[in-house]
Formats: structure tokens, C-alpha cells, sequence
């Protein structure tokens, strides 16, 4: 709720901005105007800007390659977002590559990466091209995390200067040293910070994923102009970057590179005339969007559940409303933040691996035991046994996650049937998954919950 308020506020205040505005725009600086330099040394100060002649050649050709790579075997994708409770296809075509496993989520869409090459992790590529592009991807992430350590002890955040980072150096030792050999961080200095600002530094540069992005602006239909300043066609509207951990730092590489104010500014976008391609490496706030805290849920719920070791019938141990509560949301958790997360994206994943269809497929079958636990639930709360207290309590709380459930299940449904999602190719169109039909004798609930809920409304006024 705090969110969407604030979301509110923002709009609010842009239409306020653009009402006193009229027709007339802000005015806007250049590197062309004489105070341009000092504005961004005053005002800007962390944003700062490479040259490209001051990346390894090396690494822009492998980066530069990979790039081309992955749009001649069509990686990527024009993502599906809900705005306002409105879908809509981005102008911006998008890869998400990173850490096995890793998810990033914005506008209401959760991304799942393209793993880069990682040691203990078995990866199949559709292709040894697409997989040398990942690996590009990753090395010039590690290149970037050092570029940004020097950067924020260069303005001072951190007592010492320079700061050993060994588990850049163990990845990919020879071509770390290509480029330390270049004026990158010397293997041989020793770390003078503190523990804390040590720990600070390495949450705050320490990319787990990168967002890339492909745009073609004569390609590009029906995009926005600018309406503060008046800069013309933009790629990507002012907006903050969601999901990013607090105070960290992002890296751009592009043909014009810059890193973001992304706490205290927003961004935007402009379309530009000619197609390019740029690698946005971040620190993802993967508390919640990994494959590892998923499982980790999925076991924490399913400890509720016991199978008979002769009968094989299946029970719950407890039926204390935190444990159902508990239970039911993540069982919500699971379908809607991962399943149909997963399926609304269509096969576009196959494109670069098949890595997820594994994990997804264990995910489901986890899904699938705790339908059989709400149905157990459905089942005992219709009891008479119970302690009448408790039961109400219980009839109350899971009413209303079902209630939600059902919700979020017709949301969904609506989405995979937009307009905007028609308008995708065949092999992108969203799958609406899970699904099935009342006739199937698999699943011990019906997709709909409507007549479930009913029956619990009359049960909960029953008691009352």
C-alpha cells in the first residue's frame, strides 16, 4: 500500500509539473553549454562517464560480438508489462543474463536470466556462440564491478584508495590479469578499509545480473515524446529502476556510457536515429527472487504436510491459523510470482537454454502437493470437531487468501488474452499455466475457486 502511494504521489506531481508548464518546456544542458561541467561536478557527482578508448579493446570486441550474436539468434524479446492495470508491448527489446537462478522484476514482470558460464553450475546453450556471448557478458561484469570500486573510492567514500577483490581475480585469472596489466586493481595491494564499509563496498557493486537492451529507432512505432524538455522521441520514459538493492551502484556499457543516480533522480531514454545496444549491470534485490529462497519456501510449507506410510493418504499436522496462513501464501507466492511468471513469457527462453525448464518443472510439482494441502484444509475446516474459536479464525484467514487467489487467477487469465499479448510472435504469446479443466482427476481442486468460496462465505456466516 505504502508503494502505490507513493507511485500516486509521483504522478500527481508530474501532472502538476506538466500543468504549470503549458506549452512551454524546461530548459536542459548539454556538454555543448559552458556550465555543463560544473553542474554535473556539483550537482551529478556520481554519475560518471568512461570513455570508450579507456575499455580494453579486447573486451569491446568480445562484448560487441556477443551483442550481435544474440540479436542474429533473436534473443531478444519486447517485454509484456502491466501499467495502471493496463498491459503493454516495450519498444525496448530486452535479454536478462546473470547468475543462475536469479530473477529481476519490474512494471509487474518477472525476468528470469540467461545464466552466464558458472563454475558448478551444468549450462546448455542452444548454442556455442550464444554461450561465448554470455561469457562476454560475464567478463566485462567483472570488469565493470572492479571499474566501480575504484570509482566510489575516488570520490572519497571510503578511506584507502584501492581495494583487492580476489574472487574477481580467481574467476577468469588470465583475462583478469590482461586487464589489471591495464591499470585495473593491482593484485598485490592489500585491503586498509574496515570490515563494515568492506562489506558496504561489495553489496554495492557486486552485479548479479545484467539487463541488456536492443533498440532500433526507426523500428521503434508510436513512441512517446518528451514532455518536460522537449528532447524529442523517447526509448524509455522517466522512470527509477525497481528491484535494485539500496544505495548500489549500476554500470552501463554502451556506445554512450553512464552510470545512474537511480536513488534521487530518474531516468529516461531518448530513441536517438540509430540502433544500438547497451548492457545495464546491476545489483538485483534477490531476497526474494531467487530459485533458492523459492525452494526454501516450498520446503517451509510443505514440512506441514504427512503421508500415511501404509495407506499413503496424505494429512496435515496442524491446522493452527500462522501455519495455514503461512502455508497458503506461499503456495500463492509460488504461482504467481514464479509458475505463471515463468509462462507468461511464452518459450522465449528456449531461444538461449532450456537451464529453467528443470527447476520450473520441481517448482510445479511443489505446487501441486500444496493444492493437495488446501484441499485438506477445505476439508477439515468443514468439521465440526474443532475448537470454535480457532475454527473461525481459521475460516477467516483462509477465506481470504483463496479470495485472493481467485483474483490474481482471473487477472492472469485476462493478461494471456490482451490485446497486447496478441500482438506477440507465436513463440512469445503468454501460456496461461497452470490451467486445466473441473473433468481433470489430477488436481483435487477446480481451477475456479468461485463455488469454493461461496461455500466458505456460508460457512464463516454459519459460525458467526
Amino acid at each position: 500500500m505504502k508503494r502505490r502511494a507513493g507511485e500516486r504521489e509521483k504522478e500527481l506531481k508530474k501532472k502538476k509539473l506538466l500543468e504549470e508548464l503549458g506549452g512551454n518546456r524546461l530548459p536542459y544542458m548539454t556538454p555543448a553549454d559552458a556550465d555543463f561541467h560544473q553542474l554535473w561536478k556539483t550537482k551529478y557527482s556520481k554519475l560518471i562517464f568512461r570513455k570508450s578508448d579507456t575499455i580494453p579493446e579486447e573486451l569491446h570486441q568480445m562484448v560487441q560480438e556477443g551483442f550481435l550474436t544474440l540479436r542474429k539468434h533473436d534473443c531478444f524479446f519486447q517485454d509484456l508489462v502491466r501499467i495502471k492495470g493496463k498491459d503493454f508491448v516495450t519498444p525496448v527489446s530486452r535479454i536478462l543474463i546473470g547468475n543462475p537462478g536469479c530473477t529481476y522484476k519490474y512494471l509487474n514482470t518477472r525476468l528470469f536470466t540467461v545464466p552466464w558460464p558458472t563454475e558448478g553450475y551444468d549450462i546448455k546453450y542452444c548454442s556455442p556462440q550464444v554461450h561465448d556471448a554470455c561469457k562476454a557478458l560475464i567478463r566485462l561484469n567483472d570488469y565493470l564491478h572492479i571499474e566501480a570500486v575504484k570509482a566510489l573510492q575516488g570520490q572519497n567514500l571510503f578511506e584507502t584508495k584501492e581495494i583487492k577483490d580476489s574472487t574477481v581475480i580467481d574467476r577468469e585469472q588470465n583475462f583478469a590479469t590482461s586487464f589489471m596489466d591495464k591499470g585495473s586493481v593491482s593484485k598485490d595491494q592489500s585491503s586498509c578499509v574496515s570490515e563494515d564499509d568492506y562489506i558496504s563496498l561489495k553489496n554495492r557493486t557486486s552485479y548479479n545480473l545484467t539487463l541488456l537492451n536492443y533498440m532500433d529507432p526507426l523500428q521503434m512505432l508510436y513512441l512517446k515524446q518528451e514532455p518536460y524538455f522537449g528532447m524529442g522521441n523517447m526509448a524509455v520514459s522517466w522512470h527509477h529502476d525497481e528491484n535494485l538493492v539500496e544505495r548500489s551502484t549500476v554500470a552501463v556499457y554502451s556506445y554512450s556510457c553512464e552510470d545512474d543516480l537511480n536513488m534521487t533522480h530518474q531516468h529516461c531514454v531518448l530513441a536517438g536515429f540509430s540502433p544500438r545496444f547497451s548492457s545495464t549491470h546491476r545489483v538485483a534485490d534477490c531476497s526474494r527472487g531467487t530459485l533458492e529462497y523459492i525452494f526454501g519456501q516450498c520446503e517451509l510449507a510443505l514440512q506441514n504436510l504427512q503421508t500415511d506410510s501404509e495407506s499413503m493418504a496424505s494429512s496435515l499436522k496442524s491446522l493452527e491459523t500462522a501455519v495455514v496462513k503461512q502455508v497458503e501464501e506461499i503456495h500463492n507466492e509460488v504461482e504467481f510470482e514464479w509458475l505463471r511468471q515463468f509462462w507468461f513469457q511464452g518459450k522465449r527462453y528456449l531461444k538461449c537454454t532450456d537451464w529453467w525448464l528443470k527447476p520450473m518443472a520441481k517448482l510445479e510439482e511443489f505446487w501441486r502437493k500444496m493444492e493437495v494441502m488446501t484441499s485438506l484444509v477445505l476439508s477439515e475446516v468443514g468439521k465440526q470437531e474443532q475448537i470454535e474459536e480457532q475454527r473461525n479464525e481459521t475460516l477467516s484467514c483462509f477465506l481470504m487468501v483463496l479470495t485472493e487467489r481467485q483474483k490474481l487467477r482471473q487477472e492472469w487469465i485476462a493478461r494471456c488474452q490482451s490485446e497486447a499479448a496478441e500482438s506477440l510472435p507465436e513463440d512469445q504469446k503468454p501460456e496461461c499455466h497452470p490451467f486445466w479443466t473441473d473433468d481433470d482427476c489430477n488436481m483435487p481442486l477446480p481451477y475456479d475457486l468461485e463455488e469454493v468460496i461461496a461455500n466458505l462465505q456460508n460457512l464463516v456466516q454459519s459460525v458467526e
